[in-house]
Order: C-alpha cells, then sequence, then structure tokens
C-alpha cells in the first residue's frame, strides 16, 4: 500500500491541478451554453449549444484580430531575436557596458507600462504610426527584446570559448564562427527564448489597446470589447478566451522540454 507520505503529497498534486484546470474548464462550459444559462454557477452541463463559437469564428472580426496577433507576435519574436542574440553574445564574451549592463537591459520589464507608454505614444504618433500593428511590434519590443537578451546571454555563458576558437583556426571570422557555431549550440534557448516573447506578446492588452483601433486591434483587445455598456458578452467572450488560450498552451506544451531548461538552465546565470 502507498505509504501516507504518497498519498498526502499525491493529494496536494491533484488540488493544485484542479484549482489551475477548473477556471478553464468553467470558461468552456460557458462558451457551450446559451446567453440565459451562463451565469447559471448551479449547472456543471447543459447541451451544448454553438451559438458563441459561431458568433465569435463566423459572424465576426475576431479571426483577423487572431492574424494581428499572430503578426505581431511573430514579427516581434523575430527582431527580438535578430537584435538579442548578437548583443547576447557582445555580453556575454567581451562584457559590454561593464557587469551592470546585464540588469540594466531588464529597466524596461521592470517598468510599469503605464511610465513607457505615454512617451512611447508621442513618439509614434509624431512618426504618425498610431492605430497600426508597426506601433504594437515597437512596444511590445520594449519587454520582449530585453527578456529574450537576458535568456540567451546564460546560454553563451555556458558555451566554451574553445569552440569559437577551433572554428577560427579553421578559417572561420568571429562573425561566422557566431552564425555557425554559437548559434546551432544554443538553440534550446533560442526556442525557449522564442517562445516566451511570443506568449508575453500574444497575452498583451495594454499597449495594444492605447496603440490600436478598428481593423488593427489585437485578440486580446477583441476579448476585452466584449465587455459592452449593455453588460458582458459572456458565453462570446469565454470562446475568444479560449481561442486565445489554447494555441498557445499547445505550443508551450510541444516545446515544454526547451522552454524548461531556457527558463532553468541559462536564464538566471550571471
Amino acid at each position: 500500500m502507498p505509504r501516507p507520505a504518497t498519498l498526502l503529497t499525491g493529494l496536494v498534486v491533484l488540488l493544485a491541478l484542479a484549482s489551475v484546470l477548473f477556471p478553464f474548464l468553467w470558461i468552456a462550459l460557458a462558451s457551450l451554453r446559451p446567453p440565459h444559462l451562463v451565469a447559471r454557477p448551479d449547472l456543471l452541463w447543459v447541451a451544448p449549444d454553438p451559438a458563441n463559437w459561431r458568433a465569435v469564428l463566423f459572424e465576426s472580426d475576431v479571426p483577423r484580430y487572431i492574424l494581428n496577433s499572430l503578426l505581431v507576435g511573430t514579427v516581434t519574436v523575430a527582431v527580438a531575436l535578430l537584435v538579442g542574440a548578437p548583443a547576447a553574445y557582445s555580453l556575454s564574451r567581451w562584457r559590454t557596458g561593464g557587469a551592470g549592463t546585464r540588469f540594466a537591459i531588464l529597466a524596461a520589464e521592470m517598468m510599469p507600462p503605464a511610465v513607457v507608454i505615454v512617451p512611447l505614444f508621442l513618439i509614434l504618433w509624431h512618426l504618425q504610426l498610431t492605430n497600426s500593428l508597426v506601433a504594437v511590434v515597437l512596444a511590445h519590443l520594449t519587454f520582449v527584446l530585453p527578456v529574450v537578451t537576458w535568456f540567451l546571454v546564460g546560454f553563451v555563458d555556458d558555451l566554451p570559448r574553445e569552440l569559437e576558437e577551433q572554428a577560427m583556426i579553421d578559417g572561420h571570422t568571429r562573425f561566422t564562427a557566431f552564425l555557425r557555431v554559437v548559434l546551432p549550440a544554443i538553440r534550446p534557448g533560442i526556442g525557449a527564448a522564442a517562445v516566451f516573447g511570443f506568449v508575453l506578446s500574444w497575452n498583451d492588452m495594454f499597449y495594444a489597446l492605447v496603440l490600436t483601433g478598428g481593423a488593427s486591434r489585437t485578440l486580446p483587445v477583441a476579448i476585452a470589447g466584449y465587455w459592452t455598456f449593455r453588460g458582458i458578452e459572456m458565453g462570446k467572450m469565454a470562446a475568444a478566451i479560449l481561442v486565445a488560450v489554447v494555441p498557445v498552451t499547445l505550443a508551450a506544451f510541444f516545446l515544454q522540454k526547451h522552454l524548461v531548461r531556457g527558463l532553468g538552465g541559462g536564464a538566471v546565470k550571471t
């Protein structure tokens, strides 16, 4: 028979799992209920009604907003990796800017978004970039780029310098050694940084709410749009929330090995 300690541990794990999954179960049930039954807490199940899903996916602009979020997240992560990988290499190999630079790059991440949005909005307004996806990408780079750089510095630190030196002895320049030796060696870190940065961009509502409007909205802003002056359209909001949550959850599940290694293997080293 299992020992009491094992049973207690299993019970704690089950309770923790239930506390995490129950909100998602409730949202899933709400998305399948007719409007007059959504707010009934005494009903755990009713005959499924696809009206909310039909309204969200086929009778609204949510698919366009999904594409906007995908585009913003993909471009943001691509630019962050393009800039962050060389920056991480420079910080690791040459201690660019001194020891304090590693922490200074996270200053934008530590500041409240309300502090950043005012000067950022004024700059983008003068450049006539407000109400566009370009504005959202630039805003998201203020917090995705520091995180990506921070992730990759630890991985480059763990990479022996001898690999690059051997590549340069074989005829590579410093740049080609970085491209052909360093980048392939830190692929787990790149994958972890890409997933984490994409999730940060995908979930952001504050910057997108301020900087976009109309056709340039992203999915989180569209979800908030179901809170109207007539009340909350809870069924439709629940369906839209699941549309936002499921893709990134599945991506994190299939890439969890690289993501966990990225979070624990090199990102916290200095």
